[in-house]
C-alpha cells in the first residue's frame, strides 16, 4: 500500500495554512499589548492544530471526510468570532453582508469531499490490506 505522504502533507499544511492568520493576529495583539486577545489566539491556533492532527483521515480511514472536517471548521468559525470580538465587534470592522461571500470558497472542500473516505483512494484491487500476510505469500 502506498504511504500517501503528499496527501498527508496536504491535509496538515492545508489546515495549518488555513489557521495561520489566527497566529498572525495573536502576534499583532501581543504587539499592541492586548495580551488577553493574544493568548486566546495562540490557544485557538494550538487547538486547531491538535484538531487537524487528531481528525486526520489516515487515523480514521473509514470515517467520511465531512465528519473529519467538522471540528476544524467549527474552530474556524470560532476563530472568526474571536477576531470580530477582538477588534471591537461588527460595527468597528465595517461589516457588510457581502463579506459572507468569502465563506463560499472556504466551505467548498466540505461539499466536494463530503462522503469520501481515506480508504477509498489508493487501494489497488489485488493489493493486500495492511497486516494481511496470507495474500503476500500464497500457498503453493
Amino acid at each position: 500500500m502506498k504511504k500517501r505522504t503528499g496527501e498527508k502533507a496536504g491535509w496538515i499544511a492545508g489546515w495549518l495554512g488555513g489557521f495561520i492568520w489566527v497566529l498572525i493576529l495573536a502576534g499583532l495583539f501581543f504587539y499592541r499589548y492586548k495580551f488577553g486577545q493574544g493568548v486566546v489566539g495562540v490557544v485557538l491556533y494550538a487547538v486547531a492544530v491538535a484538531s487537524a492532527l487528531y481528525c486526520a483521515p489516515w487515523r480514521h480511514p473509514s470515517t467520511p471526510y465531512w465528519k473529519l472536517m467538522l471540528p476544524p471548521y467549527c474552530l474556524f468559525f470560532i476563530a472568526i468570532a474571536w477576531a470580530i470580538w477582538s477588534f471591537g465587534g461588527l460595527e468597528a470592522l465595517g461589516f457588510n453582508w457581502l463579506n459572507l461571500l468569502w465563506l463560499v470558497p472556504t466551505l467548498s472542500p466540505y461539499g466536494f469531499l463530503s462522503n469520501n473516505r481515506w480508504e477509498q483512494f489508493g487501494v489497488q484491487p489485488d493489493a493486500p490490506r495492511d497486516g494481511d500476510s496470507t495474500s503476500l505469500h500464497p500457498r503453493r
